[in-house]
């Protein structure tokens, strides 16, 4: 027969389940740092302290990247159902009367840049509000918004030309895409891949290119951000994007490449002025994310 133990078990904490699981989805101790608002130190320490107590490794480090180890691949399914479960029964005293839908309006780029992220955390802490999003044109989404069809909005505008009712949640450049190691900037007339009317970077775009002088000819035009980055990846055209855009395959032309600064945009976001407490807590999360945003880098 078994000797009982006589020690019970170590007690994983959650912070420190937190931490391993921004690490094994951002595959970066410095990325996940920033995620969990803690310094790279101290999540070293963290995961050192949480591989003492299980007795095994949980990530293999090298110079460019950190990778699970099988006993870490194990460990990632339990710590995210821990983390749920905490969530769960958190919510269940911290807000247990938010329940509700709140109706979203977003552009096509931040809806699928943008939205997957902010609306997974969102559902995280408040799992009694559905959101009831609608992909449209930034004009659209206001129409909507003024027939009471929408609880919040997110917009795209040029620079400095959201008017008062609009809560500017971010600014940046736009800047020219083209495919990495891509000849399309060089023919002409300059082949372009721009939105529908109404988008701001398209008007940006086009603005600068007649007071350069430069030729052009759209060809290609998407409202949709995967059409776009089809479009620029193929190298049939360039394009411009917001500057958090570029990466991966996507890089960024300009003067040097004989294309002409766009200044920045804006994005905004106006909520209802009679929302309800579902809608003003959705309201404070897309702010939340956006100031993630501002601190990293990354949404």
């Amino acid at each position: 027969m078994n000797a009982p133990l006589n020690h019970p078990l170590p007690l994983l904490e959650l912070d420190v389940l937190r931490t391993f699981v921004a690490i094994a989805e951002t595959g970066s101790f410095t990325a996940a740092a920033n995620a969990v608002f803690r310094t790279p130190s101290a999540v070293s320490m963290q995961i050192k302290k949480l591989e003492d107590i299980l007795g095994r490794a949980v990530f293999t480090r090298d110079a460019r990247s950190v990778t699970l180890t099988a006993d870490g691949d194990l460990l990632l399914s339990y710590a995210r159902r821990l983390l749920a479960l905490n969530r769960e029964a958190v919510s269940k005293f911290v807000m247990p009367d938010i329940s509700g839908i709140v109706r979203l309006g977003s552009p096509d780029d931040f809806g699928e840049r943008v939205l997957p992220s902010v609306l997974k955390r969102f559902a995280q802490t408040h799992p009694a509000i559905a959101v009831d999003v609608t992909i449209d044109q930034s004009g659209n989404l206001r129409k909507r918004m003024a027939a009471r069809q929408l609880d919040i909005i997110l917009m795209t505008c040029p620079d400095k030309m959201m008017d008062s009712s609009v809560e500017v949640l971010l600014t940046e450049p736009i800047v020219w895409a083209g495919a990495k190691g891509g000849c399309a900037h060089m023919r002409e007339p300059l082949p372009v891949s721009i939105w529908e009317e109404g988008c701001a970077w398209r008007s940006a775009a086009l603005e600068v290119l007649g007071e350069q002088g430069r030729s052009y000819r759209v060809a290609y035009m998407s409202a949709h951000t995967a059409g776009q980055r089809a479009a620029i990846l193929s190298d049939l055209a360039v394009a411009p994007l917001p500057k958090s855009f570029i990466g991966g395959d996507l890089v960024e032309l300009g003067s040097k490449d004989g294309l002409p600064e766009m200044g920045n945009y804006q994005i905004g976001m106006a909520v209802a002025p009679d929302a309800s407490a579902p809608v003003r807590a959705a309201a404070d999360h897309i702010r939340a994310a956006f100031e993630l945003f501002h601190e990293t880098g990354r949404f």
